[in-house]
């Protein structure tokens, strides 16, 4: 039985995962910006006989011999691989991969080879997963990351052993009372009510619990239903040596009265995909995730994460995992307190994420923030985590007998998956696979959940896990579908930041909410039509509302992206606005002839401004942000060890969410642009704010932005960040969990993309690393991994400190090298003010030394009302002549990375999506010309596959978030030179430095210059015609005369 609910989901289901979409705001595949995964492999530039294992995914199941013969037939010509034998419990059952091992000069062309197979899906690196054991010097140890590298590692965790804490103690008393408090305290069932479930009978009994970790010993006298333990790793044990694996196992499942779980009669599956090494490999999961399917296991605690939502092979894992019903849950991560940090398998909306709190009910400083950042840039983020519960101090079983406590959102994990055994007992055992699944039991969760009076919604989700609440509902659910959230209130603060921090207003760009559908009619789902908005009032007409939402609900979960804006009528309007976002779902049903239909509705509170002056308004870039994954996208500050990549988001509500919260204290109103520059009207805003920006510019951008400022009296500031290519090759590292070289796409922000876009302003940032600290009038700031200014137009002012630069040049580095830099310019072009500054870190919560936000405050200050702070615009830093350093200072983009494979511009259309004003949706923007063109980078092709790709993806059928192929070799492609010479008057933009009378002047010089032109082609042509007419009368002249 088990076999055939396995091969009904492969075979009806797995073909619709490339019509799904993953709660992103999916655009149509036409212009799908999304950057086209290509490689199937890492390959290592150098090195290329290293052999390998590979995971070579088939597109269907069969036994293991089967795909070794089917290779072992197409490729007996071919050498440089090996099958690589799986001893595991798994081999009894089908499977959809094989794992080679590959090596030899040809080793890429082999991977082609097999990829080109009928039968093969695609073909990735076996990924390894780790963790490390720390001690803090405070009596705690546990297992943490050294590195946020690539792939996925154990979520950092941290216990306290009861011995260890005693020797601080006086006397046997002492000793004695704090341990009753200590198991007062971390009693975790009694402080969630299992007592009153257990009373009615429930207790876990026949639920399998797959639990996967380390292992778990045999006879543990805590645990009363041990049922399997099976071993996936390379090592000849079933036993947990870690104690991780115990501990979870005892939080579920443990019957000590010291550390009691939540479900001592659950069924205990001990699947030790770890080594005593803290080691795993994706091929362990994959085989490990299949025998859960196949043994029908109920329940899955998971404890791994990491950043990268872009591993296939483990991301589509869970989802089949858990369109064969088995519920999962997972920790969101222990990156906290920063934003955007959420940790794969917990971001998905068909898991269980769940986040850590304390005793006195406060989100856990460990404990991952949300928003999902799969959307970005052209929607936004999923609510994240789905709950919390305690994680601090929890008393769990050890690895032979008696408790211990241990700290973590590994630890608030089998907490909720303890509860969720419990919950499962509830329903009747021939009733379950019918009534419970992963999208009712998180619509019993979310549904129930205790909103704690504090966090916000990206903290704490739905709230506390109630467990009396969740049973309530279960005992008397009947299959719906549901929104989660279900709510949105501009009055409920700050349970609703962002949103209840900025009202509407007319003329903004659309505010975008993205709810999540909890289909728990069944595995796959539709909307029946296209939702609507119900207003409860004449008043609440003036919101304009479009939709965004899955084509396909699929496994059991799907998003609906509401589009947000005013219409112009409501411009004075101040209030609220409100009603109801109604939308149906069906699903078809196995056994039952008539499809299931569900009603769901979205609640709106929406407060409503009236629409602020230009001088208070401004606009956030976030279209050429580029963040891991898919690429190694580096961070911005290097004096960062312990996470090497930018993975945070960059967006304006994560890593910058207390600059958004500082710029709306002082009374700004913040937008945020996830299209082109073209897709926005200038003269709506004092201020473009770009801030720590990695990707390319289409000409049209250029040329537009130029104007805004020059014309229009847009203001611009630009808050850049180190770029320097011989410190990127430096960086290259051999990286131990997808066992490949990995080189930095670009630097902390594309320095060459960004002169391209100053050019015509007669600005450019160096290659220069700077560090230090300076003061300016008092306030002091810290520099952390800048680069300097090296050219500037004349009569602006520009601001020079003592830093340290830290930069390589050609090969050597200038370590220890104090130098007076410039780092921050302000300057009045034309119309418009512009500011620059070659540092972000100082805005950016992940990492901040010294936040610059009192900089940042004067800055928006001039570029929007032109408020000139006496100190920055000093006489002493005002220059009389353009700045002009050595061309050699200007930093050239890298050849050696393809970089269509991660931008949104090369090699893509120009474009306003649909997060831009409606009235510009699928158009080229305000201005533009309909037929656009490719951005396409000098030297650069744009699609190719033997280049050295930092990246493990590849296009699937089954990707949700599937990006459409780009166009290569456009016939309107950009190179520099033709595209200099187009925006270059008489050589004053780039061939020599621009003073800004200069600029301003040919304002009105090239509009006489083309009206001269004109004028002198008008009278050739007069004076032509003429000519032609005296020879014509002369001609018949002649002619007449010969008759």
């Amino acid at each position: 039985m088990a076999h055939q609910i396995h091969s009904f989901f492969l075979s009806s289901l797995l073909p619709l995962l490339a019509m799904v979409s993953f709660s992103l705001l999916r655009l149509p595949p036409a212009s799908d910006p999304t950057p086209t995964e290509t490689s199937i492999y890492l390959p290592i530039t150098g090195n290329e006989t290293l052999t390998m294992n590979y995971i070579v995914r088939f597109r269907e199941y069969r036994m293991t011999d089967d795909h070794h013969a089917y290779l072992e037939e197409n490729l007996r010509f071919s050498e440089g691989w090996r099958w690589i034998e799986r001893r595991n419990p798994a081999l009894s059952f089908p499977t959809d991969f094989g794992v080679l091992e590959i090596g030899g000069e040809r080793r890429l062309v082999l991977i082609e080879d097999i990829q080109r197979l009928k039968r093969v899906k695609d073909v990735f690196a076996d990924t390894r997963y780790s963790r490390s054991l720390f001690f803090d010097g405070r009596g705690k140890q546990g297992f943490v990351s050294e590195k946020k590298r690539p792939g996925k590692i154990f979520t950092s965790m941290s216990f306290e052993e009861e011995g260890k804490k005693s020797s601080d103690l006086v006397g046997n008393n002492s000793f004695r009372l704090e341990r009753k408090l200590m198991m007062e305290r971390s009693q975790i069932t009694s402080l969630f009510g299992a007592e009153r479930l257990w009373a009615k009978g429930f207790t876990g009994s026949k639920v399998k619990m797959a639990i996967f970790d380390t292992g778990i010993r045999a006879n543990h006298p805590h645990f009363r239903n041990i049922k399997e333990r099976t071993n996936w790793t390379n090592e000849d044990t079933l036993n947990d040596n870690l104690g991780h694996g115990t501990f979870v196992a005892g939080v579920i499942a443990g019957e000590d009265e010291e550390c009691l779980g939540f479900a001592p009669d659950t069924e205990i599956y001990a699947f030790r995909v770890f080594t005593d090494a803290q080691v795993s490999y994706t091929s362990w999961f994959l085989d490990a995730f299949n025998y859960a399917i196949a043994t029908n296991m109920d329940v899955l605690n998971l404890s791994i994460g990491g950043p990268d939502y872009l591993d296939l092979p483990f991301v589509e894992k869970v989802w089949e995992l858990t369109a064969n019903n088995i519920i999962m849950v997972s920790a969101i991560g222990n990156d906290g307190p920063l934003y955007g940090t959420l940790n794969n398998p917990a971001d998905q909306s068909d898991v269980i994420g769940v986040g850590g709190i304390d005793y006195s009910d406060h989100i856990a400083s460990f404990s991952s923030r949300g928003m999902s950042t799969w959307e970005i840039p052209h929607g936004y983020g999923r609510v994240k985590p789905d709950v919390v519960a305690y994680g601090r101090d929890i008393m769990g079983s050890k690895i032979t007998t008696g408790c211990k406590s241990l700290s973590g959102t590994s630890v608030a994990s089998p907490v909720v998956a303890g509860a969720v055994c419990l919950l499962v007992s509830v329903i009747p055992e021939n009733a379950r696979k019918d009534l419970l699944n992963p999208a009712s039991m998180k619509q019993a969760l979310v549904e129930a959940a205790t909103k704690l009076s504090g966090p916000n919604i990206y903290e704490q989700g739905a709230g506390k896990l109630n467990l009396w609440g969740s049973y309530e509902i279960l005992k008397e659910y009947k299959p719906r579908a549901t929104l989660f959230p279900s709510v949105l209130d501009y009055e409920d603060c700050p349970y609703m930041w962002p949103f209840c921090r900025q009202p509407l207003y007319v003329g903004a760009m659309p505010v975008i909410f993205n709810a999540t559908i909890l289909n728990g009619m069944g595995v796959i789902g539709f909307v029946e039509s296209p939702p609507t908005w119900h207003p409860f009032d004449d008043v609440s007409n003036l919101l304009s509302i479009r939709f965004t939402y899955s084509d396909v609900i699929w496994p059991w979960t799907g998003f609906l992206a509401l589009h947000m804006q005013i219409k112009e009528e409501g411009s004075q309007f101040s209030g609220f606005i409100e009603g109801n976002v109604i939308v149906k779902v069906y699903s078809p049903h196995r056994g039952e002839k008539d499809r299931r239909i569900s009603t769901c509705s979205l609640r709106l509170k929406l407060r409503v401004a009236p629409t602020p002056p230009r001088s208070r308004r401004v606009l956030w870039d976030q279209y050429h942000n580029i963040k891991y994954p898919p690429g190694y996208i580096p961070r911005d500050s290097l004096d960062v060890r312990n996470d090497i990549l930018d993975w945070h988001g960059d967006h304006l509500h994560t890593n910058f969410h207390i600059m958004f919260n500082m710029l709306r204290d002082n009374g700004y109103f913040v937008e945020i642009l996830g299209s082109p520059f073209t897709c926005f009207d200038a003269s709506h805003y004092g201020t473009l704010l770009m801030v720590d920006l990695e990707d390319e510019y289409f000409r049209e951008e250029i040329e537009k932005l130029r104007d805004d400022i020059v014309d229009g009296g847009l203001g611009l500031a630009v808050f850049s960040e180190w770029y320097n290519v011989d410190s990127m090759v430096k960086m290259r590292f051999f990286d131990d969990n997808t066992r490949s070289w990995w080189t930095p796409v670009t630097g902390g922000a594309n320095i060459p993309a960004l002169n391209e876009l100053l050019a015509p302003l007669g600005i450019a940032f160096g290659d220069k690393i700077l560090n230090g600290d300076f003061s300016i009038n008092g306030e002091q700031s810290h520099y952390a991994s800048g680069t300097d200014i090296v050219k500037f137009p004349g009569g602006g002012y520009v601001h020079s400190f003592e830093l340290q630069d830290n930069s390589e040049t050609r090969g050597k580095q200038n370590s220890g090298m104090t130098k007076e830099s410039s780092i921050l310019g302000l300057a009045e072009i034309g119309a418009g003010r512009v500011v620059v500054y070659g540092d972000s870190s100082c805005l950016d919560s992940s990492h901040m030394v010294a936040n610059c936000y009192w900089l940042l405050d004067k800055i928006i200050d001039f570029t929007n009302r032109n408020v000139k702070d006496s100190v920055l615009f000093s006489d002493s830093s005002r220059i009389s002549f353009p700045m002009h350093e050595n061309e050699s200072r200007l930093p050239s983009r890298r050849t050696d990375v393809n970089f269509s494979i991660y931008s949104k511009v090369v090699g893509r259309e120009l474009m306003c999506y649909q997060d831009s004003r409606f009235e510009v949706w699928g158009t080229k923007g305000y201005g533009v010309q309909l037929m656009g063109r490719n951005r396409k980078l000098p030297g650069y092709p744009t699609l190719t596959l033997d280049g050295d790709f930092n990246i493990t993806k590849k296009r699937t059928e089954s990707n949700k978030y599937q990006a459409s192929k780009s166009e290569e070799n456009s016939s309107g492609s950009i190179v520099r030179n033709s595209f200099s010479k187009s925006i270059d008057f008489f050589g004053l933009l780039n061939h020599e430095e621009v003073d800004i009378p200069m600029l301003v002047a040919t304002q009105w010089m090239i509009p006489a210059l083309v009206a001269m032109t004109c004028l002198a082609a008008y009278l050739s042509w007069r004076m032509r015609q003429k000519r032609r007419r005296r020879r014509k009368g002369s001609t018949s002249g002649r002619s007449s005369n010969l008759v």
